[in-house]
């Protein structure tokens, strides 16, 4: 059964840090890198909103803020959410990183050392993705790490604008997460 603990994870440049209210400024200058907020999309918090979003995030799920290793500057975040210990399950979400920062390597990282932990240390069995019908990078992206369409949950969620969204869901089981991990290595090497 898996049970998860306060953790500090770093791949190159990239570290994986308990998101935590000392993390506000660096959050809000994230955010405000490509005024995130206003994608209709994503999780990414209002400015004025960061406050409260890291008390949720704290309080509902397993959250990370994600810096810049050489720099300590907060680029975005990302969370374990969804956790169901009794089936060694849980989901990576609640991912946005600073506009400057997207389609690059950060993104790879940040999954391979998500990855690597709930499958290797924590001993998950899967690991679950979910993102809007409309999200398409996010689709791709999740698509891009090897990850397969489980299905799509139908009027299943509200936005920040109070529209309805569909949810895809994807998963990574044990089995497949060697050949995962290798993909991601080499995507990482070419750069």
């Amino acid at each position: 059964m898996i049970t998860l603990n306060p953790i500090t994870l770093e791949l190159q440049d990239v570290r994986l840090v308990p998101l935590a209210m000392h993390h506000a400024a660096g959050l809000r200058a994230a955010v405000q890198d490509g005024e995130l907020w206003k994608l209709r999309v994503t999780s990414a918090p209002e400015p004025d909103q960061v406050e409260s979003y890291i008390a949720q995030a704290s309080a509902g799920r397993f959250a990370f803020a994600v810096l810049d290793a050489a720099s300590d500057q907060v680029i975005g975040s990302t969370s374990y959410h969804d956790i169901v210990p009794a089936l060694d399950r849980l989901e990576i979400g609640y991912t946005w990183y600073a506009q400057s920062r997207q389609r690059s390597h950060v993104n790879t990282c940040c999954k391979l050392m998500l990855l690597r932990h709930a499958f290797e240390t924590l001993g998950c069995a899967v690991v679950g993705f979910r993102t809007d019908n409309f999200n398409f990078a996010s689709q791709n992206a999740i698509a891009r790490l090897g990850a397969r369409l489980d299905g799509v949950i139908r009027h299943h969620a509200l936005r920040r604008d109070n529209t309805v969204r569909d949810t895809f869901l994807y998963s990574i089981t044990r089995g497949e997460w060697p050949e995962i991990e290798a993909q991601l290595r080499y995507r990482l090497q070419r750069g």
